[in-house]
Parts: structure tokens; sequence; C-alpha cells
């Protein structure tokens, strides 16, 4: 068996690759990364490992790390054109998970890849995650942009991220001090956030032309796009002010399932149905969805983005500094010993 080849040079324009893009890219990263920087940054964007130091002020630092995506809300984006607040969500949905262990966000990596590299497609989406990490205290210092001809339809792309943080080991939250009285605070989410996309995608098809035009004052589009919201700073703010017991971030499971994940055993969450509103977007999703309370509170955050537990004499003050930062926060329930039943109840 003989096999031939062509006399022709193969290169990776011939396999669909744009290096020029790619280096375009690169230098509009650069500036949007630079404006990330923070203490703690040795080396970032451009070498093949960004250096990062624990800053000297923790005296027992433990590194928290988080990972995630967001999930086929990108599918909206792609359908919607709408690219450059998907990276806002990427951020935060990493960020707040670390945040839940009482952890300070430091860094910030991500990963975009896609089938054929559109400058300013990858570009709107970096620049989301750069103002992500902006907002939430973090150093954008490394990612990779994979262009991968065949993998992916026409402009479609996938995205990953991953964010470091650190906590002193005496103040990790735990959630082991909870205990029946405590109360249960509710901070409200900016909409769906990044958990749920199917389920909307679903609503909006099976909506067809009868979709509202708007929602919570904003254009559809928006309202059901709107990124999710980055609680760092704030929350940060609460617990170097307050005695918090424990944090759980409302994403995939919603409230049902995410709670128990910070109680201890023997405990449970009693929520007051009402206790915090819901919104036009929420209402018209269980609506369209035909599905009942349970199924609202166990798909969606349905408007409850982050919970914090707290110790009752302490609730109110730390409510009051939560909303002097601008947060939103309504006391939505309280625990309790967990007999037999779900460790969340909403009644």
């Amino acid at each position: 068996m003989t096999t031939t080849t062509s006399s022709t040079p193969l290169s990776y324009k011939d396999a669909g690759v744009d290096i020029d893009a790619g280096d375009a890219l690169v230098e509009r990263i650069k500036p949007l990364a630079k404006k990330t920087m923070r203490e703690g940054v040795l080396a970032g964007i451009g070498g093949f490992g960004a250096l990062f130091e624990v800053p000297k002020r923790y005296k027992e630092p433990v590194l928290v790390s988080g990972t995630d995506g967001v999930g086929t809300k990108l599918k909206l984006a792609f359908e919607w054109n709408m690219h450059d607040t998907v990276g806002i969500d990427l951020v935060a949905m990493s960020v707040n998970d670390v945040l839940v262990q009482g952890a300070e966000p430091l860094f910030f990596l991500d990963y975009f890849a896609c089938g054929k590299l559109d400058v300013d497609t990858a570009a709107a989406v970096v620049g989301g995650i750069a103002k992500g990490c902006e907002l939430s205290g973090c150093a954008l210092i490394g990612g990779e942009t994979a262009e991968m001809p065949g993998m992916y339809p026409a402009g479609e792309y996938d995205l990953a991220g991953f964010a470091v943080g650190a906590v002193e080991k005496s103040k990790i939250l735990t959630g082991q001090s909870v205990k029946p009285g405590d109360v249960v605070l509710g901070l409200a989410s900016s909409g769906v956030h990044s958990n749920g996309f199917s389920l909307v995608r679903k609503c909006i098809e099976r909506a067809g032309s009868s979709l509202p035009a708007t929602l919570d004052g904003k254009p559809f589009k928006q309202a059901v796009m709107e990124p999710t919201r980055l609680y760092v700073k704030n929350v940060l703010a609460a617990l170097a002010a307050h005695p918090i017991k424990a944090l759980a971030h409302i994403t995939g499971g919603g409230l049902l399932e995410n709670i128990p994940r910070v109680l201890p055993e023997g405990t449970a969450a009693h929520l007051r149905k009402g206790s915090w509103p819901q919104t036009e977007l929420f209402a018209w999703l269980q609506k369209t969805a035909g599905i009942d309370d349970i199924e609202m509170n166990r798909t969606f955050n349905n408007g409850i983005g982050m919970v914090i537990v707290v110790d009752a004499a302490h609730a109110a003050a730390t409510a009051q500094t939560l909303r002097g930062l601008g947060e939103s926060v309504h006391e939505i329930g309280v625990i309790t010993t967990h007999g037999e039943g779900a460790a969340v109840v909403v009644a």
C-alpha cells in the first residue's frame, strides 16, 4: 500500500485556524485585564503560567477554589446576539461559591472555546469577564482561548471559569455552629442568574409570539439575560462586621437543595412563603411552565440569590449593614430542628 502527499505544505490557515485573530484578541484583552490587577499579582496575562502571592495580611491562609460555566444560557446569547454579560455570569458563578466559605476571591482564569474565532464576540465576552472580576475585587490573571475548527457550530462557543480565594483558617464558614432559632436572611437575585435555562428556553418556545414586551421594567430579553449578581464585596463587608454563621449560594437545585448543604445534621430551614416578593420574571416563568411552588423553588433561585444564616440577636444589624451597601435583604425564615420530611420547607 502506498500513500501520496501533496507538494504544497499545509498551515494553520488550511486547518481553519486564524492566528492573526488570536493575536488581535490578546491585544484587546490585555488592557481589560489590567483594570483588574490587585495586591498579590506577580505575573498575569501573556506568560505560560500566572503568578500570585497570597497577601501577607493572612496569618494562616487556606485557599478555596471554585469552577463553573454559564450553562445553556449561552444558547440565548447566541440566538439574541447578547454576549457582553455572560462573562459576568461566568465570574459570578465561581466567586459567589468561593465566598460561601468566607473566602475573599483573589484571582480568576477563564477558558473560551470556539470553532472559528470572532474577535469582536470574544472581546465582548472577555470584557464581561473583566468587569465581573473588577466588581468582585478579583484579578483576571490568565486563561485560554481555544479555536477548534469542526468542534462548534458557527457563531457558538463555550465558557468555563476557575476562581481561587483565601480565608483565615480560623474564619472558615462551615455552618456547624448553626442552631434552631437562628434567622435566615435572603439577598435578592438580579434574575434567573445562570441556572434553570433549559426550562427558561422551553418557556420561550412555548410562548411563541406572545412573549411579554417587558418584565420588571426591562425589555424582555434584557430581563432574561440579566447577569448573575456579584455578592462578594458586600457580603465580605458584612462578614467583617457581624458573626455570620453560614452562607448558601442559590444555584442549580434552588433554595430547596442548596440551603441544606450548609446546615449541620439535625437542623432544617423553615422559610415563610411570601416573605420575599416574586418578580414579574419568575411569575411569568411559573405560569408559562405550569409548575407549582415546590418546583419553582427547586429549579430556580426564585428571587433569592444568596442566603445568610445568623443568630437572631444579630439578624437586624446584619440586614441593616447589607441594605446600606445596596443589597435588597429579606428575613425569609428560621432554623428549626429537623424531624421527618424535607430539610427545607417553604410554607
